[in-house]
């Protein structure tokens, strides 16, 4: 009897352990990032050196999961009298992953945002955008990365981006 309940009980967490595998999410590569990021015209590259075109904007400067710069170049964009702007465009950030290997990716972006509608303030309320990261852009510790970053305007003085996300490297 004590044999079979050993063998019941064996069986049971071989059971589990088996379930509990095929549960694992798909990406257990994935590597969750977060931090913030500002608008900065010195933001230094941790290697290697920035793109000749550095963009419609001045570099972000992120730090957090991600330390290095992200650079912007707008391909359309739409204010409509409301008050709401959108804007579409590609992005390269140069720098490294939890104090990695540098590297780059590209990402493309759609930014959404709502304004003060009296055009004389000129004043955000809020924003937000999301940047897919283009497959096989990546170079050096970014080879091969895959996932997405969002962002989210915090306004204020100066005005901050937060961002979050994920990022796999193969």
């Amino acid at each position: 009897m004590e044999k079979k309940s050993v063998k019941r009980i064996i069986g049971a967490a071989l059971a589990a352990l088996v379930l509990a595998v095929l549960a694992m999410p798909a990406s257990a590569g994935t590597t969750q990032v977060s931090g913030s990021s500002v608008y900065n015209t010195e933001c230094q590259v941790p290697a290697g050196s920035p793109p000749n075109n550095t963009g419609d904007y001045p570099p972000l400067d992120l730090s957090g999961s991600l330390d290095g710069c992200w650079y912007t170049n707008i391909l359309t964009s739409r204010q409509i009298s409301s008050g709401v702007y959108l804007e579409t465009g590609q992005e390269l950030f140069v720098g490294s992953l939890n104090g990695g290997a540098a590297g780059t990716f590209g990402t493309t972006y759609r930014f959404e945002s709502k304004w003060d509608p009296d055009a004389a303030t000129g004043t955000e309320i809020r924003g937000r955008c999301q940047h897919p990261i283009v497959a096989g852009s990546g170079t050096g510790g970014f080879a091969g990365a895959t996932g997405r970053v969002d962002f989210k305007d915090i306004i204020g003085d100066p005005v901050t981006y937060v961002y979050r996300g994920h990022i796999s490297v193969s």
